[in-house]
């Protein structure tokens, strides 16, 4: 039986997640504080916008420079990752003539502030947003946590000589939940075909295994320098097929670069909570409109 390893929460979207050991789940079904901000090419409506790369989300998909941003978070309580301020800091950018500098900003009170120290950084304005209500997630139709095991991290990192182990791959592709005493590619189990849904509990809580997620540039790219690995979508491709589950059968997975499950959450679950250590068991197959309110399509990315 699979367990919670890791919980990470990712407070300003894009930016360096925050490790917790339990999290209630907020309205729409994302963990409280999760992709609760989020940074926007200046007069974008994020809620309009693409989260694919040039989509207008200031994001490792459109913009290498943000993964030499380092954040650190004041968090509103043990199981809310809301931010209620953000220590950031950045290098020197000679491209755009900003100085290494680390300043902290009390959220949202400082939100101007924050986006002009950015927009120095990035060379050009950008918006700091917030959605307090369900975050802003990549997966608008399946917001819930996304779900990988261990096994798979230290799998896929073993891929890869310029990674360094599991811990880099997490944060390469920014799992909300890690799962441990699992086989590499276990949670492939989570997801079913277009209209359906994979019913788990974990702990004593439910959620809804929808698709596996579609990958982008971001996990090829370094997440403290942005240095990309050379061929990493095609490595990538060929030995997740190679290593693809005999068992596997499911209309979702229509090419290979997939990896993590996105979830949903019934309404019925939110203001539940998980926590390290919690047991997850796979119940059943359902059909997805009848399992609880939530999308039925999903767009997938690295959120």
């Amino acid at each position: 039986m699979a367990r919670i390893a890791d919980l990470v929460a990712y407070p300003l979207k894009s930016n360096d997640g925050a490790v917790v050991d339990r999290a209630e789940i907020g309205p729409k079904g994302a963990l409280r504080g999760d992709r609760t901000y989020a940074l926007v090419e200046a007069g974008v409506d994020p809620h309009a916008a693409s989260v694919g790369g040039n989509g207008g989300y200031v994001n490792g998909k459109s913009e290498p420079a943000v993964h030499a941003l380092r954040a650190e978070y004041d968090r509103s309580g043990p199981t809310d990752a809301t931010p209620t301020a953000v220590t950031l800091s950045r290098p020197a950018r000679p491209e755009t003539g900003a100085d290494a500098d680390e300043r902290t900003f009390a959220l949202p009170a400082d939100g101007d502030a924050l986006e002009a120290w950015v927009g120095e950084y990035l060379g050009y304005a950008v918006d700091l947003v917030r959605e307090p209500d369900g975050g802003l997630p990549d997966d608008r139709a399946a917001p819930g946590p996304t779900v990988v095991s261990r096994a798979t991290l230290e799998t896929v990192a073993s891929w890869f000589d310029e990674v360094a182990d599991a811990t880099e791959m997490r944060r390469r592709l920014r799992p909300n939940v890690v799962l441990d005493d699992c086989p590499a590619f276990w949670e492939d189990r989570l997801f079913a075909d277009h209209g359906e849904a994979v019913r788990l509990s974990v702990g004593r809580t439910a959620l809804l295994g929808v698709n596996p997620c579609q990958r982008c540039v971001v996990p090829s790219r370094h997440p403290d320098t942005g240095a990309e690995i050379d061929d990493f979508r095609e490595t990538f491709i060929r030995k997740r097929r190679e290593t693809l589950p005999d068992w596997l059968d499911s209309d979702r997975f229509d090419h290979e670069f997939r990896l993590m499950v996105n979830t949903a959450v019934p309404e019925s679950e939110w203001g539940a909570s998980l926590s390290v250590g919690d047991r997850v068991t796979v119940e059943e197959t359902v059909d997805i409109a009848e399992s609880g309110r939530h999308g039925a399509t999903a767009t997938g990315g690295d959120r």
